[in-house]
């Protein structure tokens, strides 16, 4: 393997990191920290590498960010990628694209935070989920590449990765969620190594 393919890689991660509007990512930080702060939850949705990363960031939030800390500073975490019989129950009976709008009209409470992941900004699914949260009063953040899609506009706060290849926006959405776990341990800098 050339050496410089993986320097090129390095470098073209860090160009699109780089890229980030760092306004709306903290935004979008501050509306995760204030979660436990509320009681209100997260709920994390996504398709294919975007599902990955929704129940990664459930997992790390639910786990490594709560875990022996006082209730009130647990999060309430859920992806909604992670109920395999209710989503395909919905995709059968119902519909692909209301797998988690379906699921959001059950869970889903005003002030709550809805983090859509999409590379594309244009995955059916995920924006008919937005359009509920919305019904809900819900918070919505969208994490997503390709310019943004559709969702840019239809979300609170618009993270938007600066590629049209989806493994780096895939690798940018993941940077962004141990990213954001890192700011809530920000101070117990011994968990940041």
């Amino acid at each position: 393997m050339p050496s410089h393919f993986f320097k090129q890689y390095f470098e073209t991660l860090g160009q699109k990191l780089n890229s980030i509007d760092i306004i709306e990512l903290e935004q979008a930080v501050t509306m995760v920290r204030q979660t436990n702060q509320t009681g209100r939850k997260i709920i994390a949705i996504g398709n294919g590498g975007s599902a990955a990363t929704a129940s990664h960031m459930a997992n790390d939030l639910g786990k490594g960010a709560s875990y022996q800390r006082p209730r009130e500073q647990r999060f309430r975490v859920v992806a909604l990628t992670d109920n395999v019989s209710w989503m395909t129950a919905l995709a059968n009976d119902v519909s692909y694209e209301s797998i988690f709008s379906e699921q959001l009209r059950n869970l889903g409470q005003a002030e709550d935070v809805l983090i859509a992941i999409s590379g594309s900004g244009n995955s059916r699914n995920v924006l008919n989920a937005v359009e509920v949260a919305k019904e809900l009063d819900m918070v919505t953040i969208g994490w997503m590449g390709y310019g943004g899609g559709a969702l840019v506009d239809q979300v609170h706060v618009a993270v938007v990765a600066d590629s049209h290849h989806m493994g780096r926006v895939e690798d940018v959405h993941t940077v962004l969620m141990h990213l954001t776990l890192s700011l809530i341990h920000i101070s117990e800098p011994t968990r940041l190594g």
